[in-house]
């Protein structure tokens, strides 16, 4: 037995509706020549996923295909098909797992940090929703799942940019980016993307998570005076236009994000608490958080993110002459932005 290289393999999972445009980019991955060697787990709920002459060829769970790919298909437990894989880990570099159109990419993400032996061989790298340009307008308000993917994602395709208008395209855009500020959005036709705009972006690193710091510190301190700007006009003008905004944003207030910018240092036992409880009462409505925190009493930066409940934070590196501040991103469902405002401003010194 040769021993198994150390380092994780790193897991991207593509999530994204029905007709998004899904297929036509892992049948990309899977048919290209990339040069990249990748195991693609197509999940087999309903929907017919790689195109058919590609996998009619086999009846074994996984295969490998003539461009270097391997491809598996998951009809039970992703655990399962995650173990088979490791045993022929020399074939491949990277894993990308599909999920079907409706589901909630959390408990996939969540595999990668609570199953010891996936998280020994496994690194969860980032969340890729395909979102399709024509008609995420209509989902948006009727359908959760959609919203909710948008709120997971580290990065966005917003694809079938050629069905739409520059003008509706701007418009979709500003929506996605007020549910998540903190997701790279590229603008794609035919799910057609230079695959390292997809693959190793580092979302789930902590290191790497918090690099884009000048955007992830942006999009704190935007969500954070977009808020203050809002709430300063509310008293005036009642006119037609005022009505037509709030009706325009009312449903998808359910999947929000809210940014926290502020200087100061925070008190460790009160920040663990309230964040303790944070994420047992309201853990299950956080899609995704991030931030940088001053501690007082420490000279290191520290950082943190989580998914649901599941957080990970440590010590990053140390202020220097940086001045110390707070920066800390939360989205999710029916956030309570006065609540954790004022829960995070109790926790300063």
């Amino acid at each position: 037995m040769s021993s198994p290289s150390t380092a994780p393999i790193p897991v991207t999972v593509i999530t994204g509706f029905l007709g998004a445009g899904k297929t036509t980019l892992l049948n990309r991955i899977l048919t290209e020549n990339h040069g990249k060697r990748i195991a693609v787990i197509e999940n087999e709920f309903g929907e017919i996923g790689v195109d058919h002459q590609l996998v009619i060829q086999s009846d074994e769970e996984i295969f490998e295909l003539n461009n270097g790919c391997i491809c598996c298909r998951v009809r039970g437990d992703l655990i399962r098909i995650l173990a088979k894989l490791r045993q022929r880990r020399d074939k491949f570099d990277v894993v990308l797992i599909e999920t079907t159109g409706l589901a909630d990419p959390g408990p996939v993400a969540q595999t990668f940090f609570t199953d010891e032996e996936v998280k020994e061989s496994f690194a969860l790298d980032g969340i890729v929703t395909v979102v399709d340009a024509r008609h995420v307008g209509l989902h948006f308000d009727d359908t959760r799942e959609v919203r909710e993917q948008i709120g997971f994602a580290d990065v966005i395709l917003l694809n079938k940019t050629d069905l739409v208008s520059p003008a509706e395209l701007e418009k979709i855009e500003a929506r996605i980016r007020k549910m998540n500020p903190m997701a790279k959005v590229h603008r794609t036709e035919n799910a057609a993307i230079d695959l390292n705009k997809v693959l190793n972006i580092g979302g789930f690193d902590l290191k790497r998570a918090l690099e884009l710091e000048p955007d992830f510190l942006k999009a704190a301190e935007d969500e954070h005076e977009h808020h203050h700007h809002e709430h300063d006009h509310e008293h005036e003008g009642e006119d037609h236009h005022e009505h037509e905004e709030e009706h325009d944003h009312h449903h998808d207030e359910d999947v929000t994000s809210v940014g926290i910018s502020t200087p100061g240092d925070l008190d460790e036992k009160k920040l663990s608490d309230w964040l303790g409880t944070l994420l047992r009462t309201k853990g299950q409505d956080i899609f995704r958080m991030k931030g940088i925190l001053s501690v007082k009493g420490r000279d290191m930066r520290f950082v943190f993110q989580g998914v649901h409940m599941l957080m990970d934070g440590r010590p990053d590196r140390p202020w220097g002459k940086e001045p110390r501040h707070n920066a800390l991103i939360f989205i999710g469902r029916n956030l309570d932005r006065q609540a954790l405002n004022e829960g995070f401003k109790s926790c300063l010194v």
